[in-house]
């Protein structure tokens, strides 16, 4: 059913970076850029993308709720709809932080959840125009063609460890204990680049702290269905419904197995 959607959410997400996103790339006015919280800004191309892609899916899945970040940072009681049947998931603008500096990378997230359940989702880069999509039980592909995640096979392996959103007694343990593990590279601030990257053989894991459904969904999706591993770190499955924080991603599982060994072994105080 999902692969059925692709053509019209890719045409919608197309249509949203050329009218909404590009034209604003570079081009943002002061007054266009607003700090939502201390470390996160959103800008106009963000409320006006999550307009123009709420109008779209409503029209392609008519019965099925909606949850896009800007609405949800706006009334956190939209959450509640994560568990319904059908829920499109919306980040209009992933990586906003790289956005308001003019700089990549940023795309675009749309993830289709059931009953908490992420079964399609979709990740475009209006720059480049790749489309990265994922469909439960059918698949990943970046565009047309069908994709199986890769390790870079580089020993030691490279990490992409995001870091900002712990507290500084577990990002001192990482920090410690994971990191001389790996050969660290920067994070993209952008998950719409960093779950592709697990897939592409350019990193083979990362941790994520915060794992807000519009930032993960698609993504962990797409790792898992390409053969790699997404998951909590306990080994249970990434639900939208579900508010923990903690995520691991790796392009194979063994990679995961080996990360999910290392944290579970950091000190406990």
């Amino acid at each position: 059913m999902t692969r059925a959607l692709t053509r019209p959410v890719h045409e919608l997400m197309r249509t949203v970076g050329e009218r909404v996103i590009m034209p604003r790339f570079q081009s943002l006015a002061a007054h266009q850029i607003v700090q939502k919280a201390a470390d996160d800004v959103v800008t106009i191309a963000d409320r006006e993308a999550e307009e123009l892609l709420a109008e779209g899916l409503t029209r392609i899945l008519p019965d099925a709720a909606l949850v896009g970040e800007e609405a949800a940072h706006a009334d956190r009681t939209v959450m509640g709809r994560l568990g319904q049947q059908l829920c499109w998931i919306v980040d209009p603008l992933d990586g906003t932080n790289n956005f308001a500096l003019g700089k990549r990378p940023f795309g675009i997230i749309v993830a289709l959840a059931q009953a908490g359940e992420m079964i399609a989702g979709w990740i475009y880069d209006p720059v480049s125009g790749r489309l990265c999509h994922a469909h439960k039980g059918g698949g990943s592909f970046i565009g047309d063609d069908w994709v199986t995640a890769r390790a870079s096979g580089l020993s030691p392996p490279i990490a992409a460890v995001s870091v900002v959103f712990m507290d500084p007694a577990r990002r001192a343990a990482v920090t410690g204990h994971i990191l001389p593990h790996y050969t660290v590279v920067d994070i993209p601030r952008c998950a719409a680049e960093q779950y592709p990257r697990l897939v592409l053989g350019e990193n083979d894991c990362s941790i994520f702290e915060r794992t807000l459904p519009w930032d993960h969904a698609a993504g962990v999706l797409f790792v898992n269905e390409a053969g790699g591993r997404a998951a909590r770190p306990d080994g249970s499955d990434y639900r939208v419904d579900d508010d923990r924080r903690g995520l691991i991603g790796a392009s194979t599982p063994a990679l995961w197995d080996e990360m999910a060994a290392r944290l579970a072994a950091l000190p406990s105080d």
